[in-house]
């Protein structure tokens, strides 16, 4: 059994981490310039069409993170696309802890967020005696 703050912890943690991912997918389904011109830096697909199709995955990731019953499945699916990034910045050789490790900050929130909130998570991963 998890206390009551740290359930709320889970649940603000799980709620910034959907914040964040909800902006992140909606620049990136409009698309805005800023999206198009990174993902050619990056050596990404440099159109609106590549843009929406990582919009819509992370979007739809995130609905299913944000819902509880498929929170599992969501946060699954957001640790590829983290993994994706990670590797992405690695490639690049970008700054290593503000651009590189972003992925990782944000699976510690989702997972950690998660594992807070889920007593399934706690069951499969038990940090606690």
């Amino acid at each position: 059994m998890i206390s009551h703050p740290a359930l709320w912890a889970g649940r603000v943690m799980s709620g910034l981490a959907i914040l964040f991912l909800l902006f992140d997918g909606t620049i990136k389904l409009v698309p805005l310039d800023i999206v198009i011109a990174t993902s050619k830096e990056m050596g990404l697909p440099a159109t609106r069409s590549f843009a929406r199709f990582l919009g819509v995955v992370t979007l739809a990731s995130t609905a299913l993170y944000a819902w509880p019953r498929t929170a599992l499945l969501g946060a699954v699916l957001l640790t590829g696309l983290f993994g994706g990034a990670i590797a992405t910045h690695l490639k690049l050789d970008s700054p290593l802890f503000s651009h590189t490790l972003f992925g990782l900050y944000l699976g510690i929130l989702v997972w950690g967020g998660l594992w807070l909130r889920d007593p399934r998570v706690r069951r499969v991963m038990p940090f606690l005696a």
